[in-house]
């Protein structure tokens, strides 16, 4: 994880902290979308993590989404929660059927045992 380093909890500060002064030198974001901005910071490096460690991809990229749209939200994104949910379901149903291509089973479908009928 050379990206990073050992630090990326140090890379979601000096984000947050690049917002805020941004925020003070004329950026015009409210308090919400400063929070939002870096709930989206921290559901990449989520997403950047699990793909440098191999471990749940597909759960970090629907936090990302939900952090995204959440992001789309405070800047205006007129989505009724129907829609937003329709939206999230879609992705996650996306990311489930990816994710079904990248897991094999421990043991070989043929060494499963099946149940036996009882009469």
């Amino acid at each position: 994880m050379k990206l990073l380093g050992r630090e990326p909890a140090a890379w979601l500060a000096l984000i947050a902290v690049a917002v805020k002064l941004a925020a003070a030198f004329g950026l015009d974001v409210t308090d919400s979308q400063q929070a939002t901005i870096n709930a989206v910071a921290a559901a990449a490096m989520g997403v950047i993590i699990a793909v440098v460690a191999h471990d749940g991809v597909g759960a970090a990229i629907i936090g990302f989404a939900q952090a995204a749209l959440a992001l789309a939200l405070g800047y205006g994104l007129d989505w009724s929660a129907d829609r937003q949910a329709v939206v999230m379901a879609a992705v996650t149903v996306v990311v489930g059927m990816w994710d079904r291509t990248q897991v094999t089973a421990p043991v070989p479908a043929t060494a499963v045992s099946r149940p036996k009928r009882v009469a």
